[in-house]
């Protein structure tokens, strides 16, 4: 199981938190996904067959693309 955090800048308000939960829970192995308001980041819990270029790919896809 892979745990990762990722820097979302454009997250503001709990209809963002609720967006980005739902839409990377639908993914195939993802386990969890906790969105955060205050540090403006997600942490995603997942196994095959996501991975990390899926998740990131989607968050993109969903208008709250990762900082690196």
């Amino acid at each position: 199981m892979n745990k990762v955090k990722f820097n979302v800048p454009s997250i503001s308000c709990q209809h963002c938190v609720h967006t980005i939960k739902m839409e990377l829970s639908e993914m195939a192995g993802v386990e969890e996904v906790t969105p955060d308001v205050d540090t403006r980041s997600v942490q995603v819990v997942f196994q095959e067959p996501a991975t990390e270029e899926q998740i990131l790919n989607l968050l993109e896809e969903i208008n709250y693309p990762v900082k690196i």
